[in-house]
């Protein structure tokens, strides 16, 4: 269910930038059944909010050389707060690591990492993943093929 200050329009309006991000908003308002004024200050407003967080193209990794995908399910010593914020900040500093999520049950966290080729990615994972603080355990799962990307979340429409 959405927030108690998001209507169907503003559902709309969701849906829509997911969809495409780079419209105008002349055509955002079109597709959503307003003017554009009013539709500028719902989109200002659900920025303003929160419920959009940013804007950004989503690029091919091949394309710019980046061709292994890896799963890196991490295992800490410690669950103490400081060591998962010490842990979360280590990844925060490697460009390689594009998603990182805290896990519940026998795994930390998962880590979606990118890799120009399979020595790089080892080497990666030598120097910079294993020896990270409180790290006791990295098992990978190289990705073979990506059937669904798909950004966001399903909105009605």
């Amino acid at each position: 269910m959405a927030g108690p200050n998001i209507d169907d329009i503003d559902l709309q309006i969701l849906g829509e930038l997911q969809n495409d991000g780079r419209m105008t908003n002349v055509e955002l308002a079109r597709k959503v059944g307003l003017t554009a004024p009013p539709c500028l200050r719902r989109v200002r407003a659900l920025e303003e909010s929160g419920a959009i967080t940013s804007y950004h193209a989503v690029v091919d990794p091949a394309m710019l050389g980046y061709t292994i995908t890896v799963f890196a399910m991490v295992s800490l010593k410690s669950q103490a707060e400081a060591d998962l914020k010490a842990f979360q900040e280590h990844v925060d500093g490697l460009p390689e690591v594009r998603e990182c999520h805290m896990l519940n049950g026998e795994i930390d966290f998962i880590l979606k990492v990118v890799a120009r080729d399979l020595q790089s990615f080892q080497q990666f994972l030598t120097s910079k993943l294993t020896p990270a603080p409180n790290v006791v355990s990295v098992k990978t799962s190289l990705t073979i093929r990506t059937s669904k990307n798909q950004p966001g979340v399903p909105l009605p429409v």
